[in-house]
């Protein structure tokens, strides 16, 4: 589990995050644009910027480092090296990429392509196998299906529900889009301007929201669609 007891952030004299809450299995973040949520994912790697003063508490059953924590852009071409091939992409035996490459539905063969001979759906599961090949903890997931067509959009939201079956990794999905996390995530984290204004098991929040905020964000993912981060 990884309990954030306290994470705070300002800028002089302006807070832009005041948060509390848990991942003990798999948890969505959702908010607005300027909610606080990139910024919660750049303070759980070590990201922020200097001129960013933050005060952490979190506990965890692990150590928070780069060998168990996997990250998951929103655009994940700029996780790879356009001119370096997907094999040497990887720090891990062969076998180990063999290994990962299996977990997430891809031929061994795309270790000697290069990245722009890969389609969209494909580079995300080569970015999400070169996270898994450090046998990390958590994986933390900004917009992961953002840049994706409807059907990859669903292959991926499928994987990474069963990586998480399977591995046994804690998951915090950061979307704006509440549909692609209803099947994956157990908990909700409802963030508005920095605070958590709503939080729960992610069917409760769904059926029966408590705050007009949750219930718009809600209502304008499953009707309108017309939501954005």
């Amino acid at each position: 589990m990884l309990n954030i007891k306290k994470l705070k952030i300002n800028i002089n004299e302006k807070q832009l995050l005041n948060i509390s809450f848990n991942v003990k299995d798999s948890t969505a973040l959702i908010g607005e644009s300027g909610s606080g949520k990139s910024l919660t994912l750049k303070a759980l790697l070590n990201l922020l910027p200097s001129f960013m003063h933050q005060e952490k508490d979190i506990d965890s059953s692990f150590e928070l480092n780069y060998d168990t924590i996997g990250f998951i852009p929103q655009n994940p071409f700029t996780s790879l090296s356009a001119m370096t091939k997907i094999s040497d992409q990887f720090f891990c035996s062969k076998e180990k990429k063999e290994e990962v490459l299996k977990l997430v539905d891809l031929d061994i063969k795309v270790l000697n392509k290069f990245p722009t001979q890969l389609s969209g759906g494909q580079i995300q599961r080569v970015v999400i196998a070169i996270a898994l090949s450090r046998n990390i903890k958590i994986l933390l997931l900004d917009e992961p299906t953002t840049a994706l067509d409807e059907e990859n959009k669903n292959n991926i939201i499928n994987l990474i529900n069963n990586l998480k079956n399977r591995l046994n990794i804690l998951i915090l999905f950061v979307t704006h889009d509440i549909d692609s996390i209803k099947n994956i995530c157990n908990e909700i984290v409802i963030l508005k301007d920095g605070e958590i204004i709503e939080k729960g098991f992610t069917a409760d929040i769904l059926s029966s929201p408590k705050e007009d905020y949750t219930k718009k964000l809600i209502n304008s993912t499953f009707k309108n669609k017309e939501f954005r981060n």
